[in-house]
């Protein structure tokens, strides 16, 4: 059984089931390290400091927000703690479409969801079933 890559809930009007997002496809790219010809030591990538032109350690590195025009916008971890995010947790559905009108050119890596427990396969399955006989898939709010 795969490993989840994210735990939640679906989220509906007053209706929540707790679910685990499992990757549906697997990736079968091959993946090269970057060496040194001459020793087949492995190369790393350097942080470098564009404005005093020199490395800087992983301590020394925060965020910032890039604004139109190139300005930075340094942010601290207590700032983003702070940042308001209601639905964390949860894939919030906003409606139902026919599967009809969906592209699938436009549909992005697939995932399974799996209901968390015995008390979340009933509402699962149900919505689940509903959505097959209903030949309509769920919308979610798109997040940036």
């Amino acid at each position: 059984m795969p490993a989840s890559v994210w735990n939640g809930a679906i989220s509906f009007g007053l209706v929540s089931i707790p679910i685990a997002v499992l990757g549906a496809t697997e990736d079968h790219s091959v993946r090269f390290r970057r060496i040194h010809t001459a020793d087949n030591g492995l190369v790393r990538n350097r942080y470098w400091c564009e404005i005093e032109d020199r490395e800087v350690s992983y301590g020394e590195i925060g965020q910032g927000y890039e604004m139109a025009g190139g300005r930075i916008i340094p942010l601290t971890d207590e700032e983003l703690r702070q940042l308001p995010l209601p639905t964390a947790r949860a894939i919030e559905l906003v409606g139902f479409l026919p599967t009809a009108d969906i592209d699938p050119l436009r549909i992005g890596p697939g995932y399974y969801l799996q209901p968390q427990g015995s008390i979340a396969a009933k509402p699962y399955v149900l919505l689940r079933r509903a959505l097959e006989r209903s030949s309509k898939v769920a919308v979610r709010v798109a997040r940036p």
